[in-house]
């Protein structure tokens, strides 16, 4: 949508840095990166992609170059318009948001940087699958009256993709995972499935999981390094592998035309994101199938989907005793790579993360845990005096009820007394 537009203005006035592109995810930038290479290749375009994940001081040498487009997620281009001034933002002509309503929620702080570090005669385009009230809020704030295009349909997704669900227990959901994956298989050797989980670890032991019962698949979650990232998602794309199980990251832009089942482990706590992760099959007039898996604490979820997309999902159908034959298999396949996976220090890993984030961000990772600490101290403190009150009340309430009783008793034994007299 907005590639060859900008590249027609960068071939009449070629010149860098002229075009800078915000995506949330670093798969979305570096697919949006080999759109530019392949159709500015006449051009002689030069482009650089940043993100998080990758070497800082290569990025900064590779800006200093002045390329004619940046593809950047938010949080690394802040970080390097924080720390440097070997590049300039100020000649910019086109500023794209891609996935716009997301940057707006989770990357405000680092957009607010980028803002202003960029002219203010420039061209914006946000671009979003799903409208949120903030991009509304956003385009009546506008000076200008910007131009405003949204595709009008009864639904709000393509009639192309067949959306169903599935309603399962919540202990035995992986068992059904198991069975689903292995139909597709049998009957369509040649689809691409993608699986879409809600954590990273979730993800982490599925693919282990699946890999046990030797299924092609291939896991993708911001806990991987970037490197194994783009591994596995270039052996997705080229078919290698026929599963990804992936968590949200995987669920914004990325177009793989192969992709002819999305499966959601569990059901998306908001329609957007939905609506983000089963558009990643029936693309460009294909068709193609999602599956919702439903547990008895996720009708709720359903409903508000359904109101969303305006469109009442059907009932996906399954052979129950095949998955009872599976189903103690899968259980202790499960807890294995659950233990595996504990022995390998997952967790720890995660905090490793965090504190290197944190370090990013110029924060001091031992005195945010001190502070952390000490509020959990307060915290607790309070809960305790809360409790303290609640306590003295109601020893008090008690008192007064037993007062009120002994009295009770005294009167009803005086007028016993009386009338004996």
């Amino acid at each position: 949508a907005f590639v060859l537009p900008v590249l027609q203005a960068l071939s009449e006035d070629p010149y860098g840095i002229f075009c800078l592109v915000l995506t949330p995810t670093r798969e979305l930038a570096y697919q949006i990166a080999e759109q530019f290479r392949v159709l500015g290749k006449p051009l002689g375009l030069k482009d650089c992609v940043v993100v998080g994940g990758l070497d800082m001081v290569a990025q900064a040498l590779e800006l200093s170059r002045k390329p004619h487009v940046v593809i950047a997620t938010p949080g690394r281009l802040a970080d390097h318009l924080r720390s440097s001034n070997t590049f300039s933002l100020k000649k910019l002509k086109f500023l794209v948001l891609d996935e716009a309503e997301q940057k707006f929620t989770d990357f405000t702080e680092d957009l607010e940087v980028i803002l202003e570090a960029v002219p203010a005669r420039r061209q914006t385009l946000l671009f979003s699958a799903t409208l949120t009230d903030t991009l509304n809020e956003l385009k009546s704030l506008a000076m200008n009256r910007p131009f405003f295009w949204e595709a009008l349909s009864e639904v709000r997704t393509v009639d192309e993709l067949d959306q169903r669900y599935l309603l399962v227990p919540e202990t035995v959901k992986d068992a059904y995972l198991v069975h689903l994956i292995q139909t597709f298989q049998d009957e369509h050797e040649d689809w691409s499935i993608i699986v879409f989980t809600k954590t990273c670890k979730d993800c982490q032991v599925l693919n282990m999981m699946l890999r046990k019962f030797n299924f092609p698949s291939v896991a993708l979650h911001s806990m991987m390094k970037q490197r194994q990232r783009f591994a596995a998602l270039a052996k997705f794309k080229s078919s290698i592998f026929r599963i990804l199980i992936a968590t949200d990251v995987a669920a914004r832009g990325l177009d793989i035309p192969a992709v002819q089942v999305v499966i959601n482990h569990n059901t998306p706590g908001l329609p957007k994101i939905y609506i983000h992760r089963v558009g990643r099959t029936a693309r460009a007039g294909r068709h193609g199938i999602a599956i919702t898996m439903v547990t008895q604490y996720d009708i709720h979820l359903v409903h508000a989907i359904e109101d969303e997309i305006k469109l009442k999902l059907q009932e996906f159908s399954v052979e129950e005793r095949f998955v009872l034959d599976i189903l103690t298999q899968v259980y202790i396949t499960r807890r294995e790579c659950e233990i595996k996976l504990e022995g390998m220090d997952f967790d720890e890993k995660k905090e490793i993360n965090k504190r290197k984030q944190m370090i990013l961000e110029g924060k001091d990772p031992d005195l945010e845990a001190k502070r952390k600490a000490e509020l959990a101290k307060i915290k607790k403190k309070n809960k305790q005096f809360r409790e303290k009150i609640r306590q003295t009340l109601e020893e008090k309430k008690q008192l007064q009820l037993k007062r009120k009783l002994q009295k009770r008793i005294e009167r009803q034994n005086r007028l016993r007394a009386e009338e004996e007299k």
